[in-house]
């Protein structure tokens, strides 16, 4: 995987990596975002919001991190549904070398997830910059 040195460790620094991403392409980021309850109830907090300042553009933005077997890929198949229920676009952007190759397809073919080391150029495109 590209840039391993600098990959993130953990959900929270991936978080963290995403939103400097975003400002250093001249976007704002704003951690953990109050957007109404999820599917089952439960108040929902967008991880990362960014928003092109110039056009008023979002993009809702949920970070999985899974560096060994665990839930964290399960989890993404709820995210992907509650995306659709947000009231602004989104993606989740995954790290870690703990996915299983049974769900790496499935993830990539929701159209809805993003590799970090992708997440530039998918920003650049998505903000046209």
């Amino acid at each position: 995987m590209p840039g391993k040195a600098n990959a993130p460790k953990s959900g929270n620094e991936l978080r963290d990596q995403v939103i400097q991403l975003a400002n250093s392409l001249g976007l704002e980021a704003k951690p953990e975002v109050k957007a109404a309850r999820r599917l089952w109830g439960a108040k929902r907090s967008i991880d990362v919001v960014v928003t092109d300042k110039n056009s008023g553009k979002r993009l809702g933005i949920e970070c999985k991190y899974q560096g060994g077997s665990g839930s964290a890929e399960e989890k993404i198949f709820a995210t992907v549904q509650d995306i659709a229920f947000w009231p602004i676009p989104g993606i989740v952007v995954i790290s870690g070398e703990g996915f299983s190759e049974n769900i790496k397809g499935y993830l990539m073919s929701t159209g809805k997830v993003v590799w970090y080391t992708d997440l530039e150029d998918w920003l650049r495109l998505y903000f046209g910059l």
